[in-house]
């Protein structure tokens, strides 16, 4: 205690600042730390505030003077040590910044520097030669600069040298990135990467209930609001209601200039279109024992469109369907939609190929950084729209490569972020439920939105190429620790048991309480992949009354019936593998005349379930619009 109290008096905030960000530097000793820190852990964010007060840059209404208790609703110890640390890092980078904000127009986020510091020297000439040199009026000028207003906020031909700085921050055209933002700029704050940040989100909810955070307030990290509920939908009039389920969609965003030094997400030569490109994925038989086509041999079928010798038949490539099944599925998806008007959609995940939101975890939870903001315009916003699709609510869950694919430690965050500044994306933790009430037809759905990643967190020296965990992959020291995610690359595979084994606990307790009259969980890997040989899934639909299974991570169309014995062993319970959405290529050819690798009904589309108090008729939607497959479900008797 006297060692506490001489660093709050004899330190100047800034080393305050450094001590409290070392916790994080200390993670392998974290339950020392903590306990060194822990019976003063407001006291020293106070300590901090107060050194800053002293100095005249904080009212004495300062919250950091106000005891913090959100990590009193943390579970147990360990949950609450680490959500402490993360509060007393963020309690610090607060009150640091806001000392040099002082003297500075950036914000809290980031450490600026003149172009000239020697961590810029990568950027420094090429930004010099667009500026002063003549980039600008380069024939190419208005292909590069593309994202110059979105990210600074004036157009190029004005735009001085710290804002030219600020580009090559955020999205670096050629890659030469700037290692931090410039400290002045035309449009401040000069460290944020949208010069017009999106708004908060506009929610009717929002204005009818403010106080619903679950809806409208960012949480403190991706994982607070983990099991909890999203406010009930409500969906009134006496027409055919309908949910749209999808999944494995969101293709490669090839027009994307990346930051931290990663490479285009670029597959074939004509992948850097604007829009998204699907990801070529190696083709197997239907028992995965003999491989068709490489991926190498694939790209040529890409690069090629299938003209190329070395594009082999047994590739199964269809061009005009192969090359563009996103858009095909979304084109069909959006003419249902505009007769069917759906209430919501179901995405089970694979939102963003090939490795999920270009950047490392650990964006502020109420920040989206430029990279996820073009990734979800390119590839979500400007894919599905128009009438019966425009503000549905999307109702969503991480699949592996939204984790990072070969690696956790990606924007896996950012996605559950955009929850709050979209009126219609929905993910405000890796897991949660949702009630769905359609009032004048008397009768309700309980939606479980879960993560079964487990599936794919393996051992660190296995199945590099599909591993989560895997050591090749995930960068020396990864961790998404500080906002509740893997801590290491040692660890990873014991987090997502933990992950799954919680939910198991929280889905019998909320099924077991569900008063609606359907009860549907959502979730990335497919029918059945429980852990348990389907054991588990069999006891949600027997003992709990679990009516419906809407999965994905195969990709193509599977419609399992309860009364399929042969591969449904989950006790008369109903599935969907709805993994074509084209984000990445089918299991095997589309080609309608080659089946015989298939395991269900379509390689690319979509599922629309009418759903009324009776039934829910399942249609399986080819991607050209076609119904494949159709089944009946009624309410399971519990």
């Amino acid at each position: 205690s006297r060692l506490r109290a001489r660093v709050c008096s004899k330190l100047p905030h800034a080393s305050l600042f450094t001590i409290i960000t070392c916790l994080q530097v200390l993670r392998p000793r974290r339950t020392k730390v903590m306990s060194f820190f822990r019976p003063l852990s407001i006291g020293v964010a106070a300590c901090v505030a107060a050194s800053v007060i002293s100095s005249g840059s904080a009212s004495v209404e300062d919250p950091l003077l106000v005891a913090d208790d959100e990590c009193q609703a943390a579970g147990s110890d360990t949950e609450r040590e680490q959500c402490a640390v993360s509060a007393l890092q963020r309690h610090g980078l607060k009150v640091h910044a806001e000392a040099e904000a002082a003297r500075s127009n950036v914000t809290e986020s980031t450490v600026c520097a003149i172009l000239d510091d020697p961590r810029n020297s990568d950027c420094k000439s090429v930004v010099n030669w667009v500026a002063f040199g003549g980039g600008k009026n380069d024939p190419q000028a208005d292909k590069w600069f593309k994202d110059m207003v979105t990210i600074t906020g004036v157009d190029y031909h004005q735009a001085g040298r710290e804002d030219f700085q600020r580009l090559y921050y955020c999205a670096p055209p050629g890659g030469k990135a700037c290692a931090t933002p410039p400290c002045t700029c035309s449009k401040p704050p000069c460290d944020m990467c949208l010069a017009g940040q999106k708004p908060a989100s506009s929610r009717k909810i929002c204005a009818d209930n403010p106080d619903s955070a679950i809806a409208c307030k960012p949480p403190f990290n991706p994982m607070a609001y983990k099991g909890m509920e999203w406010p009930t939908i409500i969906i009134e009039g006496t027409k055919e209601q309908h949910i749209f389920a999808i999944g494995d969609w969101g293709g490669m965003d090839g027009s994307l200039n990346p930051i931290e030094g990663r490479p285009h997400i670029i597959a074939y030569t004509w992948g850097a279109r604007a829009g998204p490109s699907v990801f070529p994925r190696t083709r197997w038989d239907m028992h995965h024992k003999v491989e068709l086509c490489s991926h190498k041999q694939f790209i040529e079928c890409f690069n090629s469109h299938g003209g190329s010798s070395e594009c082999p038949d047994s590739c199964g490539y269809v061009a005009g369907v192969d090359d563009q099944p996103q858009q095909l599925v979304a084109s069909a998806m959006a003419e249902r939609a505009a007769l069917m008007d759906p209430g919501l959609i179901l995405n089970v995940g694979d939102n963003f190929y090939w490795g999920g939101i270009e950047k490392t975890c650990g964006t502020p939870m109420g920040e989206i950084s430029f990279t996820a903001h073009h990734q979800f315009d390119q590839v979500y916003e400007q894919v599905y729209k128009g009438p019966g699709l425009d503000g549905k609510p999307w109702f969503s869950v991480l699949g592996n490569h939204d984790w990072g694919g070969r690696q956790f430690n990606n924007g896996w965050d950012q996605q559950i972020a955009y929850t709050w500044v979209s009126d219609r994306w929905v993910m405000p933790a890796p897991y949660y439920m949702a009630r769905v009430e359609y009032v004048d037809q008397g009768f309700s759905v309980d939606l479980f939105m879960a993560d079964t990643n487990f599936n794919d967190a393996k051992e660190s020296s296995e199945d590099s190429e599909h591993n989560i965990c895997g050591s090749a992959h995930n960068p020396p020291g990864a961790t998404c620790g500080v906002i509740g995610g893997p801590v290491s690359v040692e660890t990873c595979v014991a987090y997502f048991q933990q992950l799954w084994s919680e939910q198991k606990v929280w889905l019998q307790k909320k099924l077991s309480e569900s008063k609606a009259t359907w009860q549907i969980v959502v979730t990335h890997f497919p029918c059945g992949e429980d852990g348990e040989n389907q054991a588990f899934y069999r006891k949600l639909h027997q003992d709990y009354g679990l009516d419906l299974l809407v999965t994905g991570h195969r990709h193509d169309q599977e419609l399992w019936l309860g009364t399929d014995i042969t591969r449904n062993f989950m006790g008369g319970l109903t599935c969907i593998i709805t993994g074509g959405g084209g984000g990445i290529s089918s299991e095997a050819t589309p080609n309608p005349h080659d089946t015989m690798d298939w395991y269900g009904e379509g390689e690319y589309g979509f599922y629309d379930i009418a759903i009324d108090k009776y039934s829910l008729n399942i249609e399986s939607i080819n991607y050209d619009g076609k119904v494949l497959k159709s089944a009946r479900v009624y309410p399971y008797a519990r």
